[in-house]
């Protein structure tokens, strides 16, 4: 019998995918459940599972567009499997039945070829190779089964930068190329980003960030935190809980354009830029304005490790309303992120730098950072613009502002 393998729904609004990968070969047997191909639509990639255990008949070749519901494959399912597959779990001897003894074969002799010590250096070398930042794995070992010994670290630098330069940067110095097609993913990135260019009026303000409070705060209470939730207590969550916050007082930066109306949102889905294998992706926290920290941190991993294995589904990807990036966590000092569409406002957050800075008349070393702040200037004015991001600035530099509705607990008291 045959089955055919279809290619399955991503989305309501996706009716084209590409077979990005296939993970199994024509000829190959497959088992029910196997994973046996990848597809990418234009946001997100999936893969598809056998139905059935058979042999399998590849009918599309990878790099191929189809539709929805197109048939990509067959798997014939009379076929038997083959002997070295996965076998039945064999029921343990009874009580009453000692095992047989069997004769016991000789160990066959480790060769440095298959050792487990091979290319692992002893803790001297490890040493040398830490210290001196050696490609490691590009050192021969001489040492029993193939050990990276101190000797040969020694040989390997003594041998000078001319004879080892292509091991240590890793260039082959072949003048090839190579030409890949680009994956529906990061061709949809592409025209994205192009269109924002050109179809809104993006601008960008900056503002610098004392982030000694939220320091301080992490450190006093950043193991009962973990100890009691489960989640490290990280910077994200307080920048979601500010910008929620700041989005209430300017709900115009919570907005988008729709033709000639423009929609405000009472509720905040906040989007976290993710690097992942496959690029950018930015899957969406819901009501965000409801979560607690812990929550946030919560829901932040969760969508993290999703994005990161490929899992994430559509509707965890579609409809945010404001974006939050990242570029700290690579080493960036300072950026101009770009839009997220039809969204109109999207932070850059930046790395964390030692700055002497003024404070109260004197000059003191502070853990600074730098805020980003692109939107689109047809809905949100400059005054707007900078009112948001220093009204998240306050906050982040008065964490206790954001329980109380960025007011000081004062202004609460005397009813201001």
């Amino acid at each position: 019998m045959s089955l055919e393998v279809t290619v399955p729904s991503p989305g309501e609004s996706v009716t084209e995918v590409e077979i990005a990968n296939w993970l199994k070969k024509s000829g190959d047997y497959v088992y029910k459940d196997e994973e046996i191909c990848e597809i990418d639509s234009d946001k997100a990639t999936l893969t598809v599972s056998a139905e059935a255990s058979g042999k399998l008949e590849v009918l599309v070749e990878a790099g191929t567009k189809v539709n929805v519901g197109d048939v990509v494959a067959k798997i014939d399912t009379s076929a038997e499997a083959p002997a070295g597959g996965p076998a039945p779990v064999a029921e343990a001897p009874k009580a009453a039945e000692a095992p047989k003894a069997e004769a016991k074969a000789e160990p066959a002799p480790v060769t440095a070829s298959d050792s487990y010590a091979k290319g692992t250096p002893s803790p001297a070398a490890a040493k040398m190779i830490a210290e001196q930042n050696l490609p490691g794995t590009k050192i021969s070992g001489t040492g029993p089964g193939g050990r990276v010994t101190k000797q040969d670290v020694l040989q390997f630098v003594s041998a000078g930068f001319g004879q080892n330069v292509a091991a240590i940067n890793g260039w082959a110095g072949e003048r090839e190329e190579e030409r890949k097609k680009m994956t529906a993913l990061r061709r949809k990135i592409a025209q994205r980003l192009v269109s924002v260019k050109n179809e809104t009026a993006m601008l960008t303000t900056f503002n610098e960030v004392d982030m000694g409070p939220l320091m301080d705060l992490r450190k006093k209470y950043g193991e009962k935190f973990k100890e009691k939730h489960g989640v490290n207590l990280g910077f994200m969550s307080f920048f979601t809980k500010a910008v929620t916050e700041a989005l209430y007082h300017f709900p115009a930066v919570n907005s988008i354009i729709d033709g000639e109306e423009q929609i405000f949102h009472d509720y905040v889905d906040v989007g976290i830029a993710v690097s992942t294998p496959k690029g950018l992706m930015v899957p969406v926290m819901r009501n965000a304005e409801m979560l607690t920290l812990h929550g946030i941190e919560g829901k932040i991993k969760e969508l993290a490790i999703k994005a990161r294995d490929g899992k994430l589904s559509i509707d965890e990807m579609t409809g945010g309303t404001f974006t939050i990036t990242n570029g700290g966590v690579f080493g960036s000092l300072m950026s101009t992120p770009i839009l997220n569409p039809p969204q109109s406002g999207i932070l850059g957050m930046h790395k964390i730098q030692d700055r002497p800075m003024a404070v109260n008349g004197k000059v003191e070393i502070r853990p600074m950072m730098y805020l980003a702040f692109s939107y689109d200037h047809r809905v949100i004015d400059g005054k707007e613009s900078v009112g948001f991001l220093v009204k998240v600035k306050e906050m982040i530099e008065n964490p206790q502002r954001m329980l109380f509705g960025s007011k000081e607990p004062e202004e609460i008291l005397l009813g201001l």
